[in-house]
């Protein structure tokens, strides 16, 4: 028999309704002769609700409380569910983080995994029952209630199959992994089969699921992946080693991301050292920087454009100003209106002339191209926010990724 770890997100559990769906579809599974292990997220937007009350309680939030508040609402949905299950007949046990044998680091709110000790869910597994763990949490070496953070109950799921020598299946509000986003391109592609690489760029270019992290430990321990929809129960999207073979598509996927800004600090003195001061300020402030751009050097002055997160602008347009009078730079300029548009494709490797493609269908469109950064089988540019759907529209079409009749 195999072991399918089956997780599903809050709007997988949102309601009373769901949870009987999802139970059934649990019950459905072990009949069908597979041993089942589920990970469940919290119902709807707990999550969100139990920050909102947090911050109407209190100023500081220690970190220590907030992760025993945050996941409370994993807790619930956990029990909730055992119990549809066990009006199907199926028996089942609830399994907090701890339980279940998650040992974490002492970060709170964005705790890593250090081991699995997965013993009891064997044991429940192996006593035919369904064991039903609370995802996104674990247990310090302090022993305290830690919370893995956002898509960490993607990370649980994939951390447990890994344990327990089986896949892993996501279940969530989407069918699987597309072309591009469908809300923006009615004409997406489902992507049948995508490998581990490739779906890792489309997370870093702001694909929202799967988590990156969850793709990650995957990749390293080399579990499978399915990314399915909790609402249709169809045939998603596998993530494997394998390289995709959706009719051996030079590019997989398109993906817009306009929740960056770009900050710019120009007249800076072309000096060793310079960079290596702004750069470790901005990671010193816990700021991920995605792409950097410096310009040719002119009479010994050059500038240095960046992007980083949009919520991040506030702080670090304060740090390059305080750190401008510091190196010598003349000024800094913040810009919240962009947008990055990623092309994902094993198939770059081999395939010369998809910058070109790019470029000449951005300019056709006359869209302006403001950055450009590139590795082995992605391609990402910047471009005014406004021109980031129309982007990934004309880009989607020109590599042939659009549905036909």
């Amino acid at each position: 028999m195999a072991v399918v770890v089956q997780k599903f997100g809050g709007t997988s559990v949102a309601d009373p309704e769901r949870i009987r769906e999802v139970a059934d579809h649990v019950a459905r599974t072990m009949r069908r002769g597979d041993q089942v292990v589920v990970v469940v997220s919290a119902m709807g937007k707990e999550t969100d609700e139990l920050l909102h009350l947090a911050h109407q309680v209190s100023k500081t939030r220690p970190g220590r409380e907030m992760d025993m508040l945050i996941t409370a609402g994993e807790r619930k949905a956990t029990a909730l569910l055992c119990m549809a299950l066990h009006d199907l007949g199926v028996p089942a046990d609830s399994f907090t983080g701890s339980q279940a044998g998650f040992i974490t680091d002492t970060t709170h709110m964005n705790a890593k995994i250090l081991e699995v000790r997965a013993e009891r869910v064997r044991a429940a597994v192996d006593a035919g029952r369904v064991p039903v763990v609370g995802g996104a949490q674990g247990v310090s070496t302090n022993k305290d209630v830690t919370f893995l953070g956002r898509g960490g109950s993607d990370t649980t799921a994939v951390a447990l199959a890994e344990a327990l020598g089986g896949v892993c299946e996501l279940y969530t509000d989407v069918s699987g992994v597309f072309t591009t986003d469908p809300r923006v391109v009615s004409v997406a592609r489902r992507i049948n089969r995508i490998s581990f690489d490739e779906m890792l760029e489309m997370c870093a270019a702001g694909c929202p699921k799967p988590a990156m992290r969850a793709v990650e430990f995957a990749r390293t321990h080399g579990v499978k992946l399915h990314v399915r929809s909790a609402f249709t129960w169809e045939p998603g999207t596998w993530i494997t080693e394998k390289e995709t073979d959706m009719e051996d598509a030079i590019v997989s996927g398109v993906i817009g991301d306009a929740s960056e800004a770009k900050i710019t600090i120009g007249g800076v003195p072309d000096q060793p050292g310079v960079a290596a001061r702004v750069f470790r300020a901005m990671a010193s402030a816990d700021v991920n920087v995605d792409m950097i751009v410096q310009n040719v050097s002119e009479d010994g002055i050059t500038d240095i454009s960046f992007t980083l997160p949009a919520d991040d602008l506030p702080k670090c347009l304060a740090l390059a100003e305080s750190l401008a009078s510091e190196i010598g730079a003349s000024r800094v300029t913040p810009d919240s209106s962009i947008a990055k548009v990623s092309l994902v494709g094993a198939g770059m490797k081999t395939n010369p002339g998809v910058a070109a493609t790019v470029f000449e269908t951005l300019a056709a469109n006359k869209i302006n191209i403001e950055m450009i950064s590139t590795s082995a089988i992605r391609i990402s540019v910047v471009v005014a926010g406004a021109e980031c759907d129309r982007a990934v529209a004309v880009l989607h079409t020109a590599f042939g990724l659009d549905t036909t009749a």
